[in-house]
């Protein structure tokens, strides 16, 4: 019964985020602020599954984020797929396909071989290392100026606001299916004690696989999203390491290992920064490293 209710509130909230370009000015800084949330609570969620249930503290989100939005930007400037990028959903979709191979890729030797701060540091290292690539890659990544996007296409603030909503509640309903079910269940035993799951028959390596590849494509179709409302797809703003800090320090807030926890904090947080853009100029940078 509480479950029901829940989800019948969940429903009527989303409903009514929905309808609200509908009734006011999409131009409005509510809805720059509602989409810069739920951005935050796509990559909230996706940290939230590999280190909130799987126990699995993953320092390198910031890589799959980045070369989800550089996917983007491929296969717009470089017209792959011939479908219309403003916005198609096969450029997203293959922009969250393209971080998960490089989940499985890097996740095989990490995941196999290290655990709890080795492994934290050896994704930060691999997020580091894309981000270098990009730098370096030359007339095919445009180095750290990075890929411009042609802008003209730009309507209003409305496919952003309501794209965001879904990826948000898409991402929050991935999670919470997937700790209802069975793989739930080995995500948790694994993160309560590894050994035990393992000698009881899970396969954890498969399923840390399973979990670190949903985390990536979750961030990966953020990151398309987030490309294209800038326009403008470089190192220093797709590949910083805000998009795996930010995260963890919503996930933590709002509550570790949680469903709503990220919900939570990515709002809470989303409204800080806020404040802090608008009378702490100065400060930003510093308030937010207080907070972390």
């Amino acid at each position: 019964m509480k479950n029901t209710k829940s989800l019948i509130v969940a429903i009527l909230v989303a409903l009514v985020l929905a309808v609200l370009p509908l009734f006011f000015d999409p131009e409005h800084w509510f809805f720059y602020f509602a989409f810069l949330a739920f951005c935050y609570i796509v990559v909230a969620q996706a940290w939230n599954l590999v280190a909130g249930y799987t126990g699995q503290i993953s320092l390198g989100q910031h890589a799959f984020f980045g070369l989800g939005a550089y996917t983007t930007g491929f296969i717009w400037l470089y017209d792959i797929t011939k479908t219309g990028y403003y916005f198609d959903p096969v450029t997203m979709a293959l922009s969250g396909l393209v971080p998960v191979v490089l989940a499985i890729i890097i996740g095989f030797p990490l995941l196999s071989r290290l655990r709890g701060d080795y492994f934290a540091l050896g994704t930060l290292g691999v997020g580091q290392i894309v981000k270098i690539l990009f730098v370096k890659g030359g007339d095919f990544t445009k180095g750290a100026d990075g890929l411009h996007l042609p802008s003209r296409v730009y309507t209003s603030m409305t496919p952003y606001y309501w794209t965001g909503l879904i990826l948000a509640l898409l991402s929050t309903a991935v999670v919470y299916f997937i700790i209802r079910s069975k793989t739930g269940l080995a995500l948790r035993a694994i993160r309560e004690d590894e050994a035990s799951a393992a000698s009881h028959g899970v396969p954890v390596l498969r399923y840390k696989i399973l979990a670190f590849s949903i985390g990536a494509f979750l961030a990966g179709l953020c990151g398309s999203l987030y490309g294209i409302y800038l326009f403008h797809i470089n190192p220093e703003s797709m590949l910083k390491l805000d998009w795996t800090l930010y995260p963890i320090l919503m996930v933590v807030i709002g509550g570790t290992g949680t469903i709503l926890g990220p919900v939570i904090g990515a709002i809470f947080m989303t409204i800080v920064f806020g404040l802090a853009d608008i009378y702490f100029v100065q400060m930003h940078a510093v308030m937010a490293g207080i907070l972390i």
